[in-house]
């Protein structure tokens, strides 16, 4: 994957992953990739239950233009395992499948075939997407710059009292990792949801449902209440957390997607400063 079209960069066409064509996703290339007074970074944006992934990469081509930053968006479609599962990716694993790995195999693939390092990223996810997020940060913080998580409809708490997914008691079992607080204390975290994000009709957990275990719906009953749980055990591990409700808003993802940007640009400042005093200071 060496050679260039037309539909490579701008917001590019849609392309298959190498490693597992079952999972595709979309970019926006910068114009000046490579000439740009600073090097490019990488945020990923993923999308929630209606899959509109071309749009949440859409709605961020400015803040990419702005920035010398990439925009990748993933397609996690419905039922990759044949049985019509909507919501393995949310909570990051389903038989044979591990929704962190195909992500970071999409980022390697990216990484080659545009010749840019991206060891760490910054992850965006609006509600089901925000649902990744949530868990994609206490498994794989190492890999995160920053991460911002718009109107969740069920979170895993930082709690090792509580089994996965509602906590991380039994984190390596699952995963094979342990809880990397240290990392995880490096990543700023936002998380944002509507005032008026205040249906329940599709986030209240039910026994014999696909997703239901002891203590599913103890975060609390609507969207900030779970969000504000989720801040909570955040901060009482020493993450640093930015907390928005965002006044009379509903669940909507160009309203999250607005607030998460000016976010996600503060940080990015910060990771190129330090990147900037760490090449002064090893002349």
């Amino acid at each position: 994957m060496t050679n260039f079209g037309p539909y490579d960069s701008g917001c590019t066409t849609v392309y298959a992953g190498r490693r597992d064509p079952r999972f595709s996703y979309c970019l926006y290339v910068p114009p000046e990739l490579r000439s740009a007074p600073v090097p490019p970074e990488l945020v990923v944006v993923v999308h929630g239950s209606p899959r509109t992934f071309m749009d949440f990469r859409d709605r961020f081509q400015d803040f990419g233009l702005a920035n010398n930053v990439m925009i990748l968006s993933p397609l996690f479609p419905v039922g990759p395992g044949g049985d019509g599962n909507p919501d393995g990716y949310k909570y990051l694993s389903e038989p044979e499948l591990r929704y962190d790995q195909i992500l970071l195999d999409i980022v390697s693939e990216v990484s080659k075939r545009w010749t840019c390092s991206f060891d760490r990223f910054a992850l965006f996810g609006f509600s089901g997407g925000a649902q990744f997020a949530n868990r994609f940060l206490l498994v794989r913080p190492e890999r995160l710059w920053a991460a911002s998580l718009g109107a969740p409809g069920s979170v895993t708490l930082l709690d090792h009292n509580r089994d996965w997914w509602v906590g991380t008691r039994n984190l390596e079992e699952r995963f094979g990792v342990t809880p990397n607080l240290d990392a995880l204390r490096r990543v700023p975290v936002q998380l944002l949801v509507g005032s008026a994000d205040l249906d329940t009709s599709e986030i209240t957990h039910r026994e014999g449902g696909r997703n239901w275990m002891p203590g599913a719906n103890d975060a609390g009953a609507s969207r900030p209440e779970r969000l504000g749980a989720l801040h909570e055990t955040l901060s009482a591990a020493g993450v640093g957390v930015t907390h928005e409700v965002i006044l009379g808003v509903s669940h909507d993802a160009a309203s999250v997607i607005e607030r998460a940007k000016p976010f996600l640009a503060a940080q990015l400042g910060e990771l190129r400063r330090k990147a900037a005093t760490e090449r002064s200071s090893s002349l």
